[in-house]
């Protein structure tokens, strides 16, 4: 699958990440629409992933905290998973958080994702598990600068 990581171009490609999270984290997780579509997407870079096809298969968005930027709200398609599209994303996100001067990156990951940013080179900064919409999270960050 060829992919194509990007900030969202169109009103069109914003809905279709929010449509993509919906799914993920909605549908698949449990979590409610309420939670999952908080209100701080305008606030956020919103990167996404488009296959050949121009369909939106991945998305995060990050925000600028200064020194250290904010990844959340990383969701890849099911069809797409495992195939390199979380890691296109990181990928292009660091580029974001270098070219905006930020030293860092810090998210929280679900305990089943951690193994994903380990293997992108995120480090876990607090051990202790917490409770985000229900499920389990641990913080995470990356050194970018």
């Amino acid at each position: 699958m060829s992919v194509a990581v990007r900030r969202a171009a169109s009103p069109r490609e914003l809905a279709a990440a929010l449509d993509l999270r919906v799914e993920v984290f909605c549908d698949e997780q449990g979590v409610a629409v309420e939670e999952e579509v908080d209100g701080r997407d305008g606030d956020a870079v919103q990167l996404v992933a488009l296959d050949g096809g121009e369909r939106v298969v991945g998305t995060c968005r990050l925000f600028d905290e200064g020194a250290t930027m904010t990844l959340g709200r990383m969701a890849v398609a099911t069809g797409a998973r495992r195939r390199g599209v979380a890691s296109l994303l990181l990928a292009r996100a660091e580029d974001e958080a270098r070219a905006a001067g930020a030293e860092r990156i810090a998210l929280g990951a679900q305990l089943l994702a951690v193994s994903l940013y380990e293997r992108s080179g995120y480090v876990v900064t607090d051990g202790e598990p917490y409770l985000d919409a229900g499920i389990e999270h641990v913080r995470m960050e990356k050194v970018v600068g």
